[in-house]
């Protein structure tokens, strides 16, 4: 998977915008304004920080040794680091989408509804 192909995925969800919150190559982004992914685009090799459910955030990590790692920066509980080339562009989808629903599982509910994601 490309830098380009990620940040079109990650721009393919319900109400995703890409923001630069910290520097003007940290691509971090947003849904409803709470963060589900943020990456260095132009970083080598390609890695994303993604939320995930702590008890598969454990496992994904001994699935994939050295390729799926505590997430740098960040809550290690509840995010992980992912090395894009180190995965299957089908898996990295996967775990894209798992982050954007775990955040939009966590808003409100008028704001899940308004997203078609009850």
């Amino acid at each position: 998977m490309t830098p380009q192909e990620l940040r079109t995925l990650c721009l393919s969800f319900n109400a995703a915008v890409e923001e630069f919150p910290f520097t003007p190559e940290a691509s971090v982004f947003k849904v409803l304004g709470k963060m589900f992914a943020l990456s260095h685009l132009d970083g080598r090799p390609l890695t994303v920080n993604l939320k995930c459910d702590p008890e598969d955030a454990v496992r994904l990590r001994a699935e994939y040794e050295g390729v799926i790692v505590p997430g740098w920066h960040m809550n290690k509980r509840h995010w992980n680091t992912v090395t894009v080339g180190g995965l299957p562009a089908s898996v990295v989808r996967e775990l894209v989408e798992d982050s954007y629903d775990l955040v939009v599982a966590g808003l409100p509910r008028a704001e899940r509804l308004r997203l078609d994601r009850p």
